[in-house]
């Protein structure tokens, strides 16, 4: 980096009192000193002040005209007339001020003219460093820093926990990640009272007091916090703190002090003036304790964490339509057979759609030019390769299974999952009369009395009512079971009435074969069971907890296929949403796996009447 020139370096190491002075009167003998300087010098001081080639040759050539000009200017220096207008400054301007700068500094001085010469010399000793930039550049770094800390320590916060989010997920205290987690006493007290019973409800309550058990046996200060990795979950990276002084803790004024959701808002209310550095929120899955909450200023939130999505829209229907130049766009290299056995022809593309495609999603192209339709599966994925497999035709009366064809194109990709041996795992969502539970029905009755894949079929699903609850049920297991079983008994009878040619007795011979192979089971019995070679349908899916979801899948045993059936639109269980129920949560987290599938039907086929009245109502 060159050195600066000799003006801009005198003007830096000029002294305040030098800045600070008026303009000196000029000599009349400047002129013929400026010009013996010339001829001295041969003209170098003008070549100099107009084109500086090199500063160090400049200050050498200053330094010795202050040291022969000193005398002479210093003799004349009172009898200067003020300049003309416009005229340049000469050499002896500069002279005049190289020497001040030479001269011994001032006896006396202010501190604030030091300060300010300090400052002056350190930037021109630090003007020609090619270190200053980095330096700036560190100090930057240096201060993003600081505030990304400061950021991450504004975003720490402590979550107060509700009792219902700890009976809903026991699991709940290791999902927030590096944030801290605060229990108030009354949480404990509500967890004492559920704790009894054989419901699912209790079971957790249960469960969280063996992890709260287990966390406190091995912690030391209780109001320093508990590490909550300690019981081997690496994501919990927070502490649990328990509400350890029950005295500073002061009632929210106009709310009855006896309610425990009152006295959690209390909690929420002492720890905001106890901790300001922590943001402080309270999650609770009870909708009029957040708004209570809110009225009060307090920040509240609901427990997201099971929540598969916050939009039904958005989960996966297992139905893809391809676009009307797929095959202009994925034609190149690709290649197609057919398979003998079954009739159906392959093709492997290779193209930009393909890495977002899914095993076992089914796609289809509706041509505008007359030609006929294409159905197919995506049976494997390879990078930016896929394998697709025509479907059978399940909606020509010669597939029929048990009498049943196809109605539309869901209703076909849906019976192709039922009776493929290869799938294990089918989930069907549908609004009402979408044709689930008959499609669902026919396709075991095919599989276990015509096929003889399974022994037979077992039904359950979730005993949660629509309305006020009737009371005990008299009778056995499956008596009991039966006013739960209405769907299916009308499903029955519509499938048995497709044998017109079986006569009375042909009907009543294969309605007690049905039932001999039909079994109704409850949910409540299914833990700690093992399905061998059975079809398993549970309906009104949508009204389980993805935990209930997951013993009732975990159910089965080799050559069992398993069927969840639901609408995620009627959903009865309390504290249960679209976005965290048990249905949603199994359709998201099997897709793409080779043997499950899933397809949302979109169409009813119930009746005119039922379609109109789900498309107004």
């Amino acid at each position: 980096m060159p050195l600066p020139t000799a003006p801009a370096k005198l003007g830096h190491l000029l002294p305040s009192d030098e800045y600070k002075a008026k303009a000196r009167p000029s000599k009349s003998s400047k002129k013929p000193a400026a010009a013996s300087d010339d001829e001295v010098h041969g003209g170098a001081a003008t070549a100099t002040a107009e084109r500086p080639a090199n500063a160090a040759h400049t200050l050498r050539a200053i330094a010795s005209e202050v040291l022969t000009q000193v005398p002479a200017e210093a003799q004349v220096d009172a009898a200067v007339p003020p300049p003309a207008p416009g005229t340049i400054p000469t050499r002896g301007r500069k002279s005049r001020q190289t020497a001040a700068l030479l001269q011994p500094a001032p006896a006396v001085r202010s501190k604030q003219d030091e300060t300010e010469v300090r400052s002056e010399r350190v930037e021109q000793a630090d003007a020609p460093v090619a270190v200053a930039p980095s330096n700036a550049k560190d100090t930057r770094a240096s201060g993003k820093r600081r505030k990304g800390a400061a950021a991450e320590a504004e975003l720490r916060k402590l979550f107060v926990l509700d009792t219902n989010v700890l009976m809903h997920d026991p699991s709940s205290l290791f999902r927030f990640e590096e944030h801290d987690v605060y229990l108030p006493m009354m949480t404990l007290e509500e967890l004492d009272n559920h704790k009894k019973g054989m419901s699912e409800v209790a079971r957790n309550a249960r469960q969280v007091s063996r992890t709260l058990d287990a966390l406190v046996a091995h912690a030391g200060k209780m109001t320093e916090g508990i590490p909550l990795a300690a019981q081997g979950n690496r994501d919990a990276l927070g502490r649990l703190y328990f509400q350890t002084t029950l005295t500073d803790i002061e009632p929210v004024e106009g709310l009855p002090v006896g309610k425990a959701d009152n006295q959690i808002l209390g909690v929420v209310r002492a720890l905001q003036k106890e901790r300001p550095e922590s943001q402080v929120v309270l999650v609770s899955k009870d909708i009029n304790m957040r708004i209570k909450a809110h009225a009060l200023g307090l920040p509240a939130e609901d427990y997201f964490n099971d929540q598969v999505l916050e939009d039904k829209d958005l989960l996966y229907s297992g139905v893809r339509a391809l676009p009307q130049d797929f095959w202009t766009r994925h034609a190149k290299g690709m290649e197609s057979w057919q398979d003998t056995k079954t009739g159906t022809t392959y093709y492997r593309v290779t193209g930009p759609l393909c890495p977002s495609m899914l095993v076992n999603e089914f796609v289809y192209l509706e041509p505008q030019n007359g030609e006929p339709s294409f159905h197919a599966v995506v049976r494997e994925l390879n990078g930016k390769t896929a394998l697709l497999q025509t479907l059978r035709d399940y909606g020509h009366h010669k597939n029929n299974v048990w009498g049943i064809t196809a109605r539309n194109r869901e209703q076909n990709f849906a019976l192709n999952l039922l009776m493929n041996p290869e799938v294990d795992f089918v989930t069907l969502l549908g609004q009402a009369g979408t044709g689930k539970t008959l499609m669902a029905l026919a396709a075991g009755l095919a599989q276990v009395l015509d096929d003889k894949r399974y022994n037979e079929i077992i039904v359950t699903r979730a005993t949660v009512p629509v309305g006020e609850d009737i009371g005990f049920l008299p009778g056995t297991e499956e008596e009991k079971m039966q006013p739960w079983m209405g769907a299916f008994d009308d499903n029955l009878e519509v499938l048995q009435k497709t044998d017109d040619a079986a006569g009375e007795w042909g009907r009543a011979a294969t309605q007690e074969l049905i039932r001999s192979r039909l079994k109704v089971k409850s949910m409540n019995f299914m833990r700690g069971r093992t399905f061998v070679d059975k079809y398993v349908i549970i309906d009104e899916a949508q009204n389980l907890t993805p935990k209930q979801m997951k013993t009732l899948v975990t159910r089965a045993g080799p050559g069992t296929k398993i069927v969840c059936l639901g609408n995620i639109a009627q959903i009865d269980t309390p504290y249960l949403t679209e976005g965290s129920s048990g249905l949603t949560y199994v359709v998201d987290r099997f897709k793409g796996w080779t043997h499950s599938g899933h397809v949302t039907l979109a169409r009813g086929e119930r009746s005119r009447l039922a379609d109109y009245a789900s498309d107004i109502l």
